[in-house]
């Protein structure tokens, strides 16, 4: 018995137009959210103080948040690291004052507003120089990853088809990057790695896509673009459903139970996930078909002579 993924007629391409209104609302959505409110940057990139605390008790997460706003501070994370014992806290840069200084503030307010015996288990410091040299270091990789794969999509295949993975990929970057611009989720170094794996899957499954269009513009003697197109992508979709499946599932075990830690990670790979499945199948295939692309591109040219070589 075949599934229905096992041997699909899905008009994808027929859906194309509505599939372009919903990419361009979402891509619209995270320019807007990312020019007027930004991200959520995390202590990686601003700079400030992190402290962990071990409570020997389950901690009340809400009571420190009341404790560190009743204290004056504005700009704070507070989170569990891996058990509800642990307390991770992430603070601002304060002018003026020490990372010393603040740890030490900050531990003695806990302490006053608890009878649970609180252990200092780690204190660091980001400087806001580090900050933001890790901030545009981030910036140029996401860039130069980007080019190198321009430069690569293009010697080995025909030009459109490099700049239609180039539009899935920048399509994908800036939903996942937008995503946590409007849900405010702290966007930290571990997010960036993120979005850097999800341009290498995403990538992955547009050239899976590009290679069946390929060979079936040359093996389809018949056909329009879209028709071919269209057949293509189906004649992937087993293998594009059971990859991202599989990935999913690991994704979602990682943010449901790997901790504080890795739950950034996850999500953006899990968003990222979504839209370069998404973006493989409708993104990058329609922006090709819109770029022109023919049999006559894709089929090597006819040496001159060769018919008449080929006769007794």
């Amino acid at each position: 018995m075949r599934l229905f993924w096992q041997s699909p007629h899905f008009d994808f391409m027929g859906k194309r137009k509505l599939a372009l209104a919903f990419s361009l609302t979402l891509i619209l959505i995270s320019i807007g959210s990312l020019a007027f409110q930004g991200l959520e940057l995390g202590i990686d990139f601003t700079g400030g103080t992190l402290i962990e605390l071990h409570y020997d008790e389950p901690a009340d997460l809400d009571e420190v948040r009341k404790v560190l706003e009743s204290a004056g501070y504005e700009r704070f994370v507070v989170q569990h690291f891996g058990t509800v014992h642990e307390v991770l806290i992430q603070l601002q840069p304060v002018e003026g004052r020490s990372s010393a200084e603040l740890s030490d503030e900050v531990v003695r307010l806990l302490r006053s507003h608890t009878e649970d015996r609180i252990e200092v288990r780690r204190v660091e410091f980001v400087g806001p120089q580090v900050g933001e040299e890790l901030r545009e270091d981030g910036g140029l990789a996401v860039v130069y990853a980007l080019i190198g794969i321009l430069i690569y999509v293009a010697l080995r295949f025909e030009y459109r088809f490099a700049f239609g993975a180039i539009i899935a990929l920048v399509h994908d970057v800036l939903i996942t990057v937008g995503f946590f611009s409007v849900t405010r989720i702290p966007f930290d170094l571990s997010v960036l790695a993120a979005v850097l794996a999800v341009i290498g899957y995403s990538l992955n499954d547009t050239i899976v896509v590009y290679d069946r269009i390929r060979e079936n513009f040359r093996r389809m003697r018949k056909g329009t673009t879209v028709e071919i197109v269209n057949a293509s992508i189906n004649q992937t979709l087993s293998r594009t459903i059971i990859t991202s499946f599989t990935t999913l599932l690991v994704l979602a075990a990682l943010a449901m139970f790997g901790g504080e830690v890795i739950h950034s990670f996850a999500l953006a790979l899990i968003v990222g996930v979504v839209v370069g499945t998404y973006s493989s199948i409708y993104v990058a295939s329609t922006a090709a078909v819109m770029l022109g692309v023919s049999r006559k591109d894709l089929l090597p040219p006819k040496k001159e002579g060769a018919e008449a070589d080929g006769r007794p």
